[in-house]
């Protein structure tokens, strides 16, 4: 094994465990946004005024950190060379990735911050879509049945998972792949589009304003 050989799994090692770990991340952030009441009963116990604003901002903010994570993987894992390196539900995760990317965009320039808006419930509805999009393409495709237990065990379900839906699998999934990009690409930067007309409109009616 030389060095490129090193090099590149290492590369593939560390975005598969980043993809992955987005994956639990996405759920981490559903349960942020699901646990209002639990934070406005913390509030309740906080005596000084600054600790409450410090954790009114934790609350806000960590969800929405979470959510641009998910959204900078998505972009960095969603083209053809990694797609075909590391080990994808195709078209699960891209899926996912745009509706956390809207849901995101909801948040930051569509009022999704207060828990009552409608475009707060709407953010959350869009995370748990995704989160069950990517939980349903990690469980059945990504870590569907192994090689060694279907040598013992054969089923042509699982079989037809793996080498159609998994980005890496060649030749279907490779094609799935491309397909996969074709459309949520363009996709993902046409919701990067709205985001930044958004907030350039955000800042010029903040200008006027003034």
């Amino acid at each position: 094994m030389n060095e490129h050989d090193i090099a590149k799994g290492l590369e593939v090692w560390g975005l598969q465990t980043l993809l992955d770990a987005s994956i639990l991340l996405g759920i981490l952030a559903s349960g942020l946004l699901l646990a209002q009441g639990y934070y406005r009963g913390l509030n309740r116990h906080l005596s000084l005024r600054v600790s409450r604003e410090l954790w009114d901002l934790l609350t806000v903010l960590l969800p929405d950190l979470i959510l641009a994570a998910l959204f900078l993987v998505g972009y960095a894992v969603l083209n053809p060379d990694i797609m075909a390196d590391i080990k994808m539900a195709v078209p699960f995760y891209p899926l996912a990735t745009l509706l956390f990317a809207w849901a995101f965009i909801l948040r930051l320039f569509k009022g999704g911050h207060e828990a009552g808006s409608s475009a707060f419930h709407r953010a959350l509805r869009l995370t748990l879509i995704a989160n069950a999009i990517n939980m349903v393409g990690f469980t059945f495709i990504a870590e569907a049945a192994s090689e060694e237990y279907l040598v013992h065990h054969a089923s042509p379900v699982w079989t037809y998972l793996k080498t159609h839906f998994r980005s890496n699998a060649d030749p279907v999934g490779l094609e799935v792949s491309q397909g996969t990009f074709y459309i949520c690409f363009p996709i993902l930067l046409l919701l990067g589009a709205w985001g930044v007309k958004l907030a350039l409109a955000g800042m010029k009616a903040r200008q006027s304003q003034d």
